[in-house]
């Protein structure tokens, strides 16, 4: 069967970053010249040669280049990512971390590997006539994820966590990014899902991500609201009773507390 070219994407540029066709695809990316400023959820970020970057999601805003930018990106659509991500309980505490910060700095070395692995998924990408190209890359894609793993735990360190505990905060992570905060913002009934208690699964966000359970609810929210905000296509009225929020007042005050003002002067 040939490989699924939809799997993995190699740019030599971000024109497709955030777009509605690969919205749903991670990109990895590594700068090789050049700084690009830009934002995510309204705070300030920069990416700068010889630093990598992994975009889960979020929605980059105000994209400023110096004239000598130049990066490698590589998508990974969300099966391919799955069926490749290796068996370390390592990548839930790095994808936590990157909802916070996407750039992560690095040494010579290590940006050098990084670069390598995404030089040889671009290679073997070109390789349509071999057999088992889509094992082949499966396994290049695990190095360079692998990789990642340990250019960001060298940064934050390993964290000590279960298999267990990894699959309950991967499995709430995901019922968040399926989208049930919008209605459901309570974290006993995420905790009722996996099967554990409220505090529990507070205890183990805390321990891996620095964040409660509650945090992590409330800002898939914020980052949800913000941009239905942003978008100007819904009413105040529309966006709280879309959130149930229990009157347009509170919907007020929940903006003000997350986003530091009204949804009127959010607009304006």
């Amino acid at each position: 069967m040939a490989f699924n070219e939809n799997n993995l994407i190699v740019d030599h540029h971000l024109d497709r970053l955030c777009s509605e066709d690969l919205n749903r695809h991670v990109a990895h990316i590594i700068c090789t010249h050049g700084r690009m400023d830009f934002m995510i959820d309204g705070r300030s970020f920069s990416l700068k040669a010889s630093e990598a970057m992994i975009v889960v999601g979020q929605v980059m805003e105000r994209m400023v280049c110096t004239a000598d930018f130049e990066v490698m990106c590589i998508y990974v659509s969300p099966e391919f990512l799955e069926r490749c991500t290796p068996r370390s309980n390592y990548g839930i505490r790095g994808t936590l971390a990157l909802y916070t910060c996407p750039v992560m700095q690095m040494d010579e070395e290590r940006f050098e590997q990084l670069r390598q692995d995404f030089l040889q998924i671009e290679n073997r990408l070109l390789k349509e006539q071999n057999p088992f190209q889509e094992d082949v890359l499966i396994c290049a894609t695990q190095m360079m994820f692998l990789d990642f793993f340990d250019i960001h735990s060298s940064q934050n360190g390993l964290a000590n966590i279960s298999f267990q505990d990894a699959d309950i905060i991967a499995r709430f992570m995901q019922m968040l990014e399926h989208g049930d905060y919008v209605k459901k913002r309570e974290v006993g009934y995420y905790a009722d899902k996996l099967c554990v208690t409220p505090k529990y699964l507070s205890e183990i966000c805390k321990s891996v991500s620095g964040k409660t359970a509650n945090y992590w609810i409330s800002r898939f929210t914020t980052i949800h609201i913000r941009r239905l905000l942003q978008e100007r296509e819904m009413s105040f009225t529309q966006i709280s009773d879309l959130f149930e929020f229990s009157s347009p007042a509170y919907f007020s005050r929940f903006v003000h507390k997350h986003l530091g003002t009204s949804p009127t002067d959010f607009r304006e």
